[in-house]
């Protein structure tokens, strides 16, 4: 990694190529030239050039000397901050650093000018070896004793890591191409942390050694003759351990800092780097909440700090399940610093993760316009392009990030996936085979690579690519999988063009698919249960006891505000609609949580704020929530009701309007049945009605299977029963094992699975003018209505 000296030799080189008239300033002309050729692949319009240097001469106002322009500290305060990326810029200009560039006078200010006659090394040696944090125009070191401090814990330091590595506890891995799934996570300046990252081993006696003598280096900085020393030292001795992976040492002397100076912003700011990266998210965003706040009181003193720490605030969210409070805070940053292509980035992929994919699809956009070799972008970008319907462009996209940085785990995989929604397989195979390239755990790459080589016909790989998946989980879909691939085998079943190996089928329209009993559920009622039911699981809201929303409402206080139409309502931003949802759904972990919230915005926000306004009904949305909660279906509908009840318009009432209950309603079905149509709703009982309903009026309105929502009793049947499994029996059509009810056709004996008889499917053996099925909850049924048809037959025969 390259140090801070030359790093900022490196921008001085930058600085004194593009200052033609050597006047100590790069004025517009001298700084366009400088966008330009940095950016070498980018065709910039006048309009653009001349926007970017007004929002780099308005944000950095306090280094531009009068007529000569940006000075030197300017510039480097610019890369700082994350607008640029030093090393990218110096390489593509061709420079290079001059071999005695570092004897010669720098322009960085001195940080000190005292001899001390013990020293080991002089001034201008000390600043060559002294790490990224120690020369920056922002954190330098102002005294002289520090300077010592700094000395003698790079040599504690040396000697550690010569000990572990001989004893071979010191490990550093090259962890760049091991990504998360779904985007990438970046914290702090580009250039702050190494790309290899250093495992210590801190339970050896040589570990312990150390820390007794880095507390002896602390007791002597809190020694200091005054405060603002003690908190030099604490802060040095910080940044050293940060920038040497030893964060939970680097945290104790930040904490120490933030005790010395409360109102200071570095601290804080370098504290919740440090718990960030040792996964206390919650603690993180504590810490960068105070750095913005002593940032926005110091005014303009920490004005260069702001867009950083939003950005920071917005990772420790993010690491929370926080997406769309995350958002909130990479706009600030964005606003901040219009050139902060990290902020856009990070923006695109948090929308991306709440399912705002086209509004993503732009911030992406935006983040590769400024720097077009950004691969994390490009991969974020392929994915909401391919949200969108925009494959062939996502191909290409995923493509480059592949190009960028080719064992980009990330984009392999995401294009893995696109292929197979493409019936590419074989395709998507080899993707999958170059993501266990890189990462050869990775199961569920090792998952998808077997269903896409079962896709393209290939069942003995297939069989094998399962086998290895289940060496590294033992989660029971493989199982299934392996199951399906059996009596794909057993009955040689033709594929029908579907993936997965899917067998030859029929689709039936629904007026030939009738019911036998009345338990039996209808086949359009069970493909829009199906739906819901699958909602429930994603977001886990059947878990969330229903309960806990009217807890919510007696708890929370809301402030009435006035809509465009002028009625009174308890709205709420979707940032901290987000915050209630934190509470309700408290049990998942951040990851899932995360999904819950895109599904949830996707599926009810954007109904509920149709307008695009980012405020929410709270009493509209608990009411809204609370039929697919956890609880019995009776008091469901009470909440729901109370809900409604909670609302301004109704406050203080047993019975709500009988005009909001039909707008509940049409919501209700708008959300959770849209393809039953809800235009017929208003045009029969009218949105005028000044009418009011009580409780028991209100469960006629909602149990109404025509306009109501009948559809509850279809959902309660898959909630209680959409795990039994009955025996060995599989569907005749997918050929995967039954789980939930099983539908059997009573002439030709055939059964299906809750999936293929809600979209009516049937096996083409199988043609008759009408088909009437039965269902089976558990295999128990179907041997009791055995019993009984033999008993029948016994009856009959003489």
């Amino acid at each position: 990694m390259a140090t801070r000296g030359s790093r900022s030799e490196k921008v001085k080189r930058i600085f004194q190529q593009f200052d033609n008239n050597r006047d100590g300033g790069l004025n517009r002309d001298e700084m366009a030239a400088l966008v330009v050729a940095v950016n070498p692949r980018v065709k910039f319009s006048d309009e653009q050039i001349n926007a970017i240097l007004d929002e780099v001469f308005r944000t950095y106002g306090e280094f531009i000397d009068g007529g000569k322009g940006l000075t030197y500290d300017g510039l480097l305060r610019t890369y700082d901050d994350g607008a640029g990326d030093v090393d990218r810029d110096f390489d593509a200009l061709g420079l290079e650093l001059y071999p005695d560039e570092n004897k010669g006078a720098s322009i960085v200010s001195e940080a000190s000018s005292s001899s001390i006659a013990d020293e080991r090394v002089t001034e201008s040696q000390r600043k060559q070896r002294t790490t990224a944090w120690a020369g920056s125009p922002h954190h330098e070191i102002v005294f002289d004793d520090t300077w010592k401090l700094v000395d003698e814990l790079e040599i504690l330091l040396k000697r550690l890591q010569a000990k572990q590595a001989k004893t071979g506890k010191f490990k550093s891995d090259n962890f760049d191409a091991y990504s998360d799934a779904g985007w990438s996570r970046e914290l702090g300046p580009s250039a702050e942390l190494s790309e290899r990252r250093v495992y210590w081993e801190e339970t050896g006696p040589d570990y312990g050694i150390f820390v007794k003598e880095l507390g002896a280096l602390r007791s002597r900085a809190d020694g200091a003759r005054s405060r603002e020393e003690a908190f030099d030292g604490q802060m040095a001795i910080g940044r050293f351990l940060y920038e040497h992976q030893l964060f939970k040492e680097s945290l104790i002397s930040f904490k120490r800092s933030c005790e010395l100076q409360p109102m200071d912003v570095r601290p804080h700011f370098r504290a919740g780097n440090c718990l960030y990266v040792l996964g206390k998210y919650k603690e993180a965003k504590e810490e960068f909440l105070l750095a913005l706040e002593a940032a926005e009181a110091g005014g303009n003193q920490w004005g260069y700090l702001l867009p950083q720490i939003y950005v920071n605030l917005g990772i420790a969210l993010e690491g929370e399940g926080m997406v769309l409070s995350a958002c909130e805070y990479y706009r600030e940053a964005a606003i901040l610093c219009p050139t902060h292509f990290r902020a856009l980035k990070l923006l695109g992929s948090a929308l991306f993760g709440v399912g705002e994919y086209r509004a993503a699809a732009k911030a992406l956009e935006e983040a590769i316009f400024m720097k077009p070799d950004y691969a994390d972008a490009h991969c974020d970008l392929g994915s909401a392009l391919h949200a969108l319907g925009e494959d062939e462009r996502a191909i290409e996209v995923f493509q480059k990030a592949i190009d960028l940085k080719p064992g980009h785990v990330d984009a392999l995989y995401n294009l893995g996936g696109l292929y197979m929604d493409l019936g590419r397989f074989q395709r998507a195979s080899e993707m999958y085979t170059r993501v266990l390239a890189v990462w050869p755990n990775h199961w569920r790459a090792q998952l998808n690579k077997a269903v896409s080589l079962l896709g393209a016909g290939e069942t003995e790989e297939a069989k094998k690519a399962l086998k290895e998946a289940l060496k590294m989980t033992n989660r029971v879909e493989l199982h299934d999988a392996i199951y399906h691939l059996k009596q794909l085998q057993k009955k040689k079943v033709k594929s029908n063009g579907g993936a997965n190996g899917e067998g030859a089928f029929v689709i039936v329209e629904p007026s030939k698919f009738k019911t036998v009993g009345e338990k039996t559920t209808l086949r359009q009622d069970l493909g829009s249960a199906i739906q819901i039911r699958a909602f429930q699981r994603i977001t886990r809201l059947s878990r969330c006891n229903v309960d806990l929303l009217k807890k919510e409402m007696n708890e929370i206080d809301v402030p009435v505000s006035y809509s465009g139409g002028g009625g009174p309502q308890k709205s709420i931003r979707k940032p901290n609609l987000e915050g209630i949802l934190r509470r309700l759904l408290r049990f998942l972990k951040p990851e899932t949580f995360q999904g819950a919230v895109k599904a949830i915005n996707e599926r009810i926000l954007s109904v509920l704020d149709e307008t695009g306004s980012g405020r929410v009904d709270l009493g509209m949305f608990y009411a809204v929530l609370a039929p697919i909660c956890n609880g019995p279906p009776n008091k469901r509908k009470r909440i729901a009701f109370d809900a409604l009840l909670w609302r301004p318009v109704n406050e203080g009432s047993s019975q709500i309007r009988k005009v909001d209950a039909v707008q509940y309603i049409k919501l209700l079905r708008a959300i959770y049945v849209p393809s039953h149509g809800i235009s017929e709703i208003l045009e029969i009982h009218g949105e005028t009605d000044s009418s009011m309903v009580s409780f028991s009026e209100f469960l006629t309105m909602f149990d109404d299977p025509d306009w109501g929502f009948g559809i509850m009793s279809s959902l309660l049947k898959l909630e209680n029963g959409d795990r039994n499994r009955h025996g060995r029996r599989v569907c005749a059509v997918c050929r995967y094992p039954v789980i939930g009810s099983r539908f059997r056709e009573v002439k030709s004996h055939f059964s299906l699975c809750n999936q293929c008889y809600s979209e009516g499917k049937v096996p083409p053996s199988f043609k008759q003018d009408e088909y009437k099925f039965k269902e089976y909850r558990s295999e128990a049924e179907a041997m009791k209505d055995k019993c009984m048809y033999f008993t029948l037959q016994s009856h009959k025969s003489p």
